[in-house]
């Protein structure tokens, strides 16, 4: 189900953006950015309402710094025949909820990722919560129990922004700090403020991955 709607919903939005593009290129203008993206979500288990909208509060206060605007869609209601320009498909898989912690601390793995075909980005991926609630499970359980949803549905928005970072610059590179950087410690999950850096910004404002300076090393 997932990879079906996910599919009809990337063949309309490759065909608009490449239509705009070439009617941008007649005028001899840049295209504007579109905003808001568009966001299709799937969840394997429906999390709690307060899980649910620390999500979104924390993702929407991250992307709207930047001037980008997130419109929520499920990926249930999606009929294939909508129309964006930009948007991003996200499975959030497992239970995205604080039951069941631990106080032992595990390093699950990676959080979220993106999907690549022949080294392009698209615009779909997945988070995991089931991951995510591991990897701060220690941490949690010194949270006020009133107050865990918050801080988890908080970190889960985090890991979604990155996601969002790689999907609406088509870049799979990553910066030192911020958001856009390669590996969370727990602090930066359960930080009062975790923002993008500088550079991270700039490409996304302008919707372009950033160009490499240096070679790479080995």
């Amino acid at each position: 189900m997932f990879a079906v709607a996910a599919t009809k919903l990337l063949r309309r939005a490759w065909f608009l953006s490449a239509s705009l593009a070439g009617v941008a290129a007649l005028c001899g203008q840049p295209m504007a950015t579109v905003s808001p993206a568009t966001l299709y979500t799937e969840f394997q288990q429906a999390p709690p309402a307060a899980v649910m909208d620390a999500i979104r509060g924390e993702t929407e206060a991250i992307m709207g710094r930047l001037g980008i605007g997130l419109e929520w869609r499920s990926l249930a209601s999606a009929t294939g025949s909508e129309v964006s320009v930009q948007l991003a498909v996200i499975r959030f898989q497992g239970r995205c909820d604080v039951s069941g912690l631990s106080p032992h601390r595990v390093q699950p793995g990676a959080l979220g990722w993106t999907h690549e075909s022949d080294g392009v980005i698209l615009p779909f991926g997945a988070v995991d919560c089931d991951r995510i609630r591991i990897f701060l499970q220690a941490d949690l359980l010194g949270v006020p129990a009133g107050g865990r949803d918050l801080v988890f549905g908080r970190a889960v928005g985090r890991v979604l922004a990155h996601e969002l970072y790689h999907i609406f610059t088509r870049s799979p590179h990553h910066s030192p700090e911020g958001v856009g950087k390669a590996a969370y410690a727990v602090r930066d999950l359960l930080a009062g403020r975790f923002v993008f850096d500088s550079s991270e910004s700039i490409e996304l404002r302008n919707g372009q991955p950033r160009v490499e300076t240096t070679e790479p090393t080995h």
